[in-house]
C-alpha cells in the first residue's frame, strides 16, 4: 500500500441548501477541468483529466453517544495519463 499525503482537508457543518450550492459550483468547475479549493491561507489548484474514477459509498456507523451516523461519500480519483470507464448513473 502506498503512502498517503493529505494536501487539503475541510470538515464543517453546512445547511443542506449550502451543500447543494457548493456541489453545483464544484460540478461547473469539474466541467471546466480546474478546481481551486481555498480555506484561510490554504489553497490547492487541481487540473483534472477528461476521465475520472467516481467512487460512491453509503455507510451507517453506530456511534456510542450519538446513535447512528449516516454518510454519503463522493470521491473522485485519477491517475496521471490513465483513463477508466465508468457505469453508475443518478436515478
Amino acid at each position: 500500500m502506498g503512502r498517503e499525503t493529505v494536501l487539503f482537508s475541510s470538515k464543517e457543518p453546512k445547511a443542506r441548501g449550502d451543500v447543494s450550492a457548493f456541489l453545483r459550483d464544484l460540478a461547473d468547475r469539474l466541467d471546466a477541468g480546474r478546481v481551486t479549493l481555498r480555506q484561510g491561507e490554504s489553497e490547492i489548484v487541481m487540473d483534472l483529466p477528461e476521465q475520472l474514477v467516481l467512487e460512491l459509498k453509503v455507510e451507517d456507523e453506530e456511534k456510542r453517544r450519538k446513535g447512528i451516523q449516516h454518510s454519503l461519500e463522493v470521491e473522485l480519483k485519477w491517475y496521471d495519463g490513465q483513463a477508466h470507464p465508468g457505469g453508475v448513473e443518478l436515478g
